[in-house]
């Protein structure tokens, strides 16, 4: 558990002010996940740089939080799902499957967080994704429904996937991910997470990958690509490595070689 003095510097860290009293509700924990998203951008700088992850709830706040960076899904919404238990939220995490783009059925490799505050809803919350996704967290309720920043989500049961979450794309529904409720400890990530650093397959090891949401869109670094996406425009520029680290400070907030 992070203590309070912690939490303090956490809220601080996404621009939020910490208040001890605050309800422990549906309305704080969109507040939050809203301020991850636009805060804690999503980067896969360890990985390719070859520095071992860790998924140690202390060491998550110390990159996190003193030094400033990002992380991926395993490490952001582990340090996310340890911050809502710390503020009294009941927090379950499971496994998920990436559905969006695939023709297969993928592998289980994305953490997700369910929190229940006092108002006893149980939300889907997500703050480690850095695709197109839900800012403000969903209720995990059949045919749920919400719009937000110019995006639509709903939340859909199926006897396989079980809770699957759909956006709305191009006035088509299509699956985002999915995922059954089988609780899953800390522990039970190191495996998969591991897979996302050394496997040959992995996507996360081939090129720096970044992005950051913002109120309209979002900011993404693929390899040797800067783009801003912008409602429906986007604007995409090479970079060259000499910028890498002025557009990686100017718009995620790190400073890294």
């Amino acid at each position: 558990m992070y203590s309070a003095e912690q939490l303090e510097k956490i809220f601080a860290r996404i621009g939020l002010a910490f208040d001890p009293s605050a309800k422990r509700d549906g309305k704080l924990l969109s507040d939050i996940q809203l301020a991850m998203v636009t805060h804690v951008p999503y980067e896969n700088l360890d990985i390719v740089n070859g520095v071992p992850l860790s998924l140690d709830y202390g060491d998550l706040y110390e990159k996190i939080v003193v030094r400033h960076r990002g992380g991926y899904c395993f490490e952001i919404n582990g340090f996310f799902g340890e911050t809502l238990r710390s503020l009294g939220y009941d927090v379950t995490e499971y496994m998920a499957r990436y559905l969006r783009g695939e023709t297969e059925i993928p592998m289980r490799r994305h953490r997700v967080i369910r929190a229940v505050g006092c108002d006893k809803k149980a939300w889907i919350c997500d703050a480690g994704i850095g695709q197109p996704a839900f800012r403000l967290p969903l209720l995990m309720e059949e045919g749920y429904i919400s719009e937000q920043y110019g995006e639509t989500y709903k939340v859909v049961k199926e006897p396989f996937f079980g809770w699957v979450i759909y956006d709305l794309h191009h006035g088509e529904w299509r699956r985002f991910y999915g995922f059954t409720e089988e609780e899953q400890l800390n522990i039970d990530y190191v495996m998969p997470s591991f897979w996302c650093e050394h496997a040959p397959d992995s996507p996360f090891t081939k090129s720096p990958s970044l992005s950051i949401k913002t109120l309209t869109g979002r900011y993404t670094v693929d390899g040797g690509k800067f783009r801003v996406f912008d409602w429906d425009k986007v604007d995409e520029r090479d970079i060259g490595e000499d910028e890498r680290g002025e557009i990686y400070e100017r718009y995620f907030g790190l400073c890294v070689t």
